[in-house]
C-alpha cells in the first residue's frame, strides 16, 4: 500500500488507479484475523465426493482470512454450494489485486468494494457488480464516545486521521463532511500511512479517524473505550463490498454464478438469525481464530449488522440499491474518479440475484 502523489485526474494507467483506490477499500484484516492469508479451499469434509458434473468456481476473498467471510466458510462446510452444483475453491488474495484477476477472467467471482467497480469499470475493466454483501457502507469515522463527536457537524475543527487522501475511507469522510456542510477545510487531516490511525485515536492523538465498523471501532470497545460511530449513508448510499464477476465468465457460467449467490444469501440469512453458525464455520475454516472467539463474536455481530441497507427490506439480503449506485457514480465523477461517463447497467446486473 502506498500514497497517492497526485491528483485522481492525473494518473491514467489501471493498475495505478486500481491500487490507489482499492487500497484502502475493504474491511479487510480484523482484529484477531488469521495471519496466514489462506482459508481452506475444496468443499469440506462430510460433504461426500464431488462429482464430475460439479461447475468449478474460484471465488477470490481479501487476503487475510477472517471471520468477516463467515457466510462463504458457512456455505462451503453446510455443503450448500455442493448441494447447488457447485465445486467451490477460495483463493486469499490481495485486495488491490481482485478486480483485475477477476476482469482477466482468472478468478471467477471476488468480493470487492462498489467503489472500486465504479473507477475499474470506467477505466475499461470488464467486472459487474451481481450482488451485495455490505448493504451498510462499511467505511466510517469513528471516536471516543467520551470526545463530545456524536454527529458530522461536531467534526468542525477536529483532527482527524486517515490513512491518506485516497481510496473509501477519502470518499467517504468528504461525503460525511459535506453531510453537515463541512469539507476537509474545515478540519485538521492527519495522515497515518502505515494505517496506524485507530491506535491514534485510543493515545488521544486525533479526535476522530476513519475505519471500518467492524474493525478500528470494535478493537476500541473491546479495551474498554466506549466508541461513537458515524455512517455516511445518511448522505449517500455508497456501495459497499459485493459480489463481482467479469462479463465473459457471467456470460459462460451465468446459472453457476447465481447458484453461488443464492446458497451465499442463504448462508448470511441463517448467520443473521443464529450468529454462532458463522462463527463456528469460520473457526472450522481457519483453526487460528478460536484463541480469541469473543473477539471474534464482537467482530462477526458488526459484520453482520453492516448486512441490511437501504434495498433489502424489499429485496432481502443482497439486493442492489440502484438509487445508491446513481448518487455514487455522480458523487465520484465530481471527486474527478471516473474517467470516462459509466452508467448503473454498465456496473450491476440483478438478474443474479435470487427471487426475493
Amino acid at each position: 500500500m502506498f500514497r497517492p502523489r497526485r491528483s485522481p485526474r492525473a494518473i491514467g494507467a489501471i493498475g495505478v488507479v486500481l491500487a490507489l483506490l482499492i487500497a484502502a477499500c475493504s474491511p479487510g484484516a480484523s482484529p484477531g484475523a488469521s495471519t496466514t492469508g489462506q482459508a481452506s479451499a475444496s468443499p469440506a469434509v462430510g460433504c461426500g465426493p464431488a462429482p464430475s458434473s460439479l461447475t468449478p468456481l474460484t471465488v477470490g476473498l481479501g487476503y487475510i482470512a477472517s471471520v468477516q467471510f463467515a457466510p462463504f466458510y458457512l456455505a462451503q462446510s453446510a455443503c450448500y454450494y455442493q448441494q447447488a452444483g457447485l465445486n467451490v475453491t477460495f483463493q486469499n488474495k490481495i485486495e488491490t489485486d481482485l478486480v483485475l484477476l477477476v476482469g482477466q477472467g482468472s478468478i471467477d467471482i471476488g468480493v470487492a468494494d462498489g467503489t472500486d467497480v465504479i473507477p475499474a469499470v470506467s477505466q475499461g475493466v470488464p467486472v459487474q457488480y451481481v450482488a451485495t454483501i455490505y448493504g451498510t457502507y462499511p467505511s466510517i469515522v469513528f471516536a471516543k464516545a467520551s470526545s463530545g463527536i456524536a454527529t458530522a457537524a461536531d467534526l468542525r475543527g477536529k483532527k482527524i486521521g486517515i490513512p491518506g487522501r485516497y481510496g473509501s475511507s477519502w470518499v467517504m469522510l468528504q461525503a460525511l463532511l459535506a453531510s453537515a456542510g463541512l469539507t476537509p477545510d474545515d478540519v485538521t487531516i492527519q495522515e497515518y500511512p502505515d494505517f496506524g490511525q485507530g491506535v491514534a485515536v485510543q493515545q488521544g492523538a486525533v479526535d476522530a479517524a476513519t475505519g471500518f465498523a467492524n474493525n478500528e471501532p470494535v478493537q476500541l470497545e473491546l479495551s474498554g473505550t466506549k466508541a461513537v460511530v458515524l455512517h455516511v449513508d445518511d448522505k449517500v448510499a455508497l456501495p459497499g463490498p459485493g459480489l463481482i464477476a467479469a462479463k465473459a465468465t457471467i456470460a459462460a457460467k451465468h446459472d453457476a454464478i447465481a447458484a453461488f449467490v443464492a446458497a451465499t444469501i442463504r448462508a448470511m440469512n441463517e448467520i443473521t438469525a443464529t450468529p454462532a453458525t458463522g462463527l463456528d464455520a469460520s473457526i472450522a475454516t481457519v483453526p487460528e481464530l478460536a484463541t480469541n472467539r469473543d473477539v471474534q463474536s464482537a467482530i462477526l455481530a458488526a459484520t453482520i449488522a453492516t448486512w441490511p441497507g437501504p434495498a433489502t427490506q424489499a429485496g432481502g439480503l443482497g439486493a442492489i440499491n440502484r438509487a445508491g449506485w446513481t448518487a455514487s457514480i455522480d458523487y465520484m465523477t465530481g471527486l474527478g474518479l471516473v474517467p470516462k461517463p459509466v452508467t448503473v447497467d454498465d456496473l450491476v446486473r440483478t438478474d443474479l440475484l435470487p427471487a426475493s
